[in-house]
């Protein structure tokens, strides 16, 4: 790193500075409104910051939170805000953040597993993140699909406001969140900023809307969206922009995307958080009007391999020599034995030889169960040396999915 550049932890009195830069990275317009969202999920002391004299030049953040992984929940260091101002790049500053941050996790020994979102999705593989799952876009022609499925239980929809119905909205989430592979813990500070509806995030759309579904034993899912306006030739053309659908019991799922995709003066809908295997895919009659595609979700950084592997469950019994190798993280490099399954695992160091070989990064992408260690050795990312391929063990029963963008 660039010498005149130094790295410090960031104090409550860089929340202004570090607010401008991120806006600025990420080409946001800075104002008072855009700044004080930035503030609100600040944690200053597990910020990092590059100084160069009296200037902030780059930062890395994380947010303290969990995240749900195969038949467990992990305290996961959510990596945010990586960005360096355009007069410092080629200096080195990232990578040292990116190599400093880890360490520091690695040190604390609270998180076994870190995950961020890629802006550029050539970088982050250089730290040990791997592509840990996909998510699919829908860009729906809403009067040309009908939703089927199951009928809900008795109950009724009721209109809210997002923000009244925080603790609603909040209960229905954490019930659910903790089934559903990759979906984060929300602390009430970060329901505060998905739901401040600040008019910077409508992109000229409504105030954020919402809708439960309610039962005898209370609220049983909930949807919240915008809808963005819009006249043409032939009449009314608004788009419905779907922000969350969270529901445990399907009948309440297809009943809450019927809602949805029906709404008066609408011709479309758009939803950017959808799962790989998400249901709605299965509840229409017309999939193509889904206007389905893929981009990459969750990138998932292996910290402590052995408590990492430990935590989470196999979906058969697996028994296996994993021979690693993690240039940043030394402690990770060498062979381990995993043996586990359903209900408890074990991995420990071993001399034995190796079934298969991979990088920390590779570790990353299969251990949400969205990338098979089948489709890295086809691509020659990892080497299977025996015929002893745990790829049906790392997989779930759901693909792994995200429905908040940190």
């Amino acid at each position: 790193m660039d010498e005149s550049v130094r790295l410090r932890t960031a104090t409550e009195d860089d929340r202004r500075p570090l607010a401008d830069l991120l806006l600025y990275a990420f080409h946001e317009r800075t104002t008072d409104e855009t700044r004080e969202l930035e503030e609100m999920i600040m944690e200053p002391g597990r910020t990092l910051v590059a100084e160069d004299g009296d200037t902030i030049v780059g930062t890395v953040a994380i947010q303290t939170r969990e995240m749900t992984v195969p038949g467990a929940v992990l305290p996961t260091a959510h990596v945010t805000g990586v960005s360096v101002l355009p007069t410092h790049r080629r200096r080195g500053i990232l990578t040292a953040m990116m190599r400093r941050q880890l360490a520091d996790v690695a040190e604390a020994g609270r998180e076994p597993i870190a995950a961020l979102y890629a802006s550029e999705t050539a970088i982050y593989p250089r730290y040990g993140y791997g592509p840990a799952s996909e998510r699919v876009r829908f860009d729906v022609h809403s009067r040309e699909v009908k939703v089927a499925g199951p009928p809900a239980p008795a109950g009724r929809l009721r209109l809210v406001r997002p923000q009244q119905a925080k603790a609603e909205l909040a209960a229905v989430y954490e019930r659910l969140r903790v089934h559903r592979v990759g979906w984060s813990s929300r602390p009430d500070h970060w329901w505060d900023f998905l739901l401040k509806d600040s008019e910077s995030q409508r992109d000229g759309a409504t105030e954020l809307r919402g809708v439960l579904y309610e039962t005898a034993d209370g609220p049983a899912g909930y949807a919240t969206w915008r809808v963005k306006d819009d006249w043409n030739r032939h009449g009314p053309a608004a788009d419905v922009r779907v922000r969350e659908v969270v529901a445990g019991d399907p009948g309440v799922y297809a009943e809450l995307w019927r809602f949805l995709l029906s709404i008066d003066l609408t011709r479309s809908a758009s939803f950017h958080f959808g799962a790989v295997d998400e249901p709605l895919q299965y509840v229409v009659d017309e999939p193509r009007k889904l206007g389905r595609s893929l981009t990459d979700g969750l990138f998932v950084r292996i910290v402590d391999l052995p408590a990492a592997l430990e935590a989470r469950r196999y979906a058969t019994p697996v028994d296996a020599v994993l021979e690693v190798s993690d240039p940043i993280l030394e402690a990770n490099t060498g062979r381990w034995r995993l043996t586990g399954g359903p209900d408890k695992a074990s991995c420990v160091r071993t001399d034995d030889a190796p079934d298969l070989a991979c990088s920390i990064t590779e570790l990353g992408a299969v251990y949400l169960g969205g990338t098979t260690t089948a489709a890295l050795v086809a691509s020659g990312r990892v080497r299977q040396l025996t015929d002893n391929l745990p790829t049906a063990a790392f997989q779930w029963h759901r693909q792994p999915s995200s429905i908040d963008m940190f």
